[in-house]
């Protein structure tokens, strides 16, 4: 058996030795040959999960962008699955596959979160738009979160009604008379970084029959356009493209239900004495299966808390351990699944805060540098070992490795630790040993100016 004062060095040998460099990040770089290592952690899986250790980061960007460049050229993956709204992604793939809408509005409209606003996601949407285009295999871009960056449930609810309107007009008129309305609660400006808080804030502050009402609203809207499915289907033509727009739509209205029951959620507030139901990754993981119905493989793209097999916890927001969308999937999928991780070694990060002169929903982005790792997680140990950027198996470390890399108390969420076994979470690794800001053209009141 290893002693435990050689496992350190053990690992950090293991590292040095088993790591496959990455020569760039850059998504243009004709030369993948240092992606080559990535076919074989991949294998036959359907499924890529490429975590970020935090969001808004230049290279957490561009090393998605050109993994996916690689799995779709190389290995024949069909589509990019972001952690963006369901309904809203059907306009990118819209624009992706037909040019249609015009890029910047389906950056703003298209991507939640506000993700849309920086050149790398243009960057990404072009090159996807370059292959349809030019036909080559175009490859798809779907959502698989909860509508209005989990604020509301109103996308998933248009996104049904648009059908309606073609297929069931006469319902549609009803329900654009009865439930459109209760959606008056929303702020009216919603442009600001911030906006969800206050979104949600209104939503409970309504009183208990209101959000009753949306509730009971959205389960007939749902339970009538699936009921209604080979009636709308043939109402539209009875094609293959007829079925792919009801299908849509159908999923549209089941975000809608899942959005509300996600803010119901919320209602017990600090009266709750029943551990929480992470019901954002619930969904998520079902609509991932819902899209490997329409595509035979895909690169799934969220934050490491999403993509990880084993549970989330962040004590102390997050105390009681959830079930991530990586835990789900890693349940129903088995092999077909293999999730890659990310860490950092340090560098800068884009935050924002409100003043007291910002309205309610707005805040001011700032460049902060990353506190100092913790030495005992997982991405301080890969910083200690020296290597660069670079690809690393988890699933095949030396025993004294091992011993040392369980041993490791987690990994970085920015500047917090996420607790954790990191062989557990992901199947590999991806190390950047810097990471930036993204390109990002919001302005320094929290705006999207273009």
């Amino acid at each position: 058996m290893p002693s435990p004062e050689d496992e350190p060095d053990a690992l950090g040998t293991w590292i040095r030795d088993d790591a496959h460099s990455l020569r760039t990040l850059d998504p243009d770089d004709d030369d993948d040959s240092d992606l080559e290592p990535l076919a074989d952690i991949v294998g036959d899986a359907r499924v890529v999960a490429i975590g970020e250790s935090m969001h808004r980061v230049h290279e957490f960007f561009a090393l998605r962008h050109r993994l996916f460049r690689f799995l779709h050229r190389r290995a024949g993956f069909t589509a990019l699955v972001t952690e963006s709204g369901m309904p809203e992604g059907r306009r990118v793939d819209t624009w992706i596959r037909t040019g249609a809408g015009g890029l910047r509005d389906t950056l703003r409209e298209g991507v939640t979160y506000g993700f849309g606003a920086c050149q790398e996601m243009l960057d990404q949407l072009t090159w996807m738009r370059a292959r349809a285009a030019a036909g080559h295999g175009a490859p798809r871009w779907y959502g698989m979160d909860l509508p209005d960056s989990s604020a509301s449930a109103l996308p998933g609810v248009l996104t049904a009604l648009d059908l309606l309107d073609d297929v069931d007009p006469h319902y549609a008129a009803h329900a654009r008379e009865s439930l459109l309305p209760v959606f008056a609660y929303l702020p009216g400006d919603r442009s600001g970084l911030a906006q969800a808080a206050p979104t949600i804030q209104a939503y409970l502050a309504l009183p208990a029959d209101r959000r009753a009402g949306i509730t009971v609203g959205i389960a007939d809207l749902a339970a009538r356009i699936r009921a209604r499915r080979r009636e709308e289907i043939a109402a539209l033509g009875g094609d293959a493209e007829s079925r792919e727009r009801v299908d849509a739509a159908i999923r549209a209205a089941e975000s809608a239900r899942a959005a509300d029951a996600f803010l119901q959620a919320m209602t017990a507030g600090a009266a709750r004495t029943w551990p929480a139901a992470n019901i954002r990754d619930a969904w998520m993981a079902d609509t991932v299966e819902w899209i490997l119905e329409r595509e035979p493989r895909i690169v799934v793209a969220a934050a490491n808390g999403h993509v990880q097999r084993t549970p989330f916890s962040a004590p102390p927001f997050v105390p009681d351990p959830m079930t991530t969308m990586g835990g789900h999937l890693a349940d129903r999928l088995g092999t077909d699944l293999v999730v890659i991780g990310t860490a950092f070694g340090g560098g800068e990060q884009w935050l924002h805060r409100p003043t007291v002169d910002d309205a309610p929903g707005h805040s001011r982005p700032f460049i902060a540098p990353l506190a100092p790792l913790d030495p005992s997680s997982l991405d301080a140990v890969l910083e200690r070992s020296g290597i660069g950027d670079a690809l690393l198996d988890l699933r095949r470390p030396s025993a004294r490795a091992a011993v040392a890399l369980d041993a490791t108390s987690g990994w970085h969420n920015g500047d917090v630790l996420q607790p954790g076994s990191a062989r557990e979470a992901f199947d590999a690794v991806a190390f950047v040993r810097r990471v930036s800001p993204w390109h990002t053209w919001i302005d320094e009141r929290g705006l999207d100016r273009r």
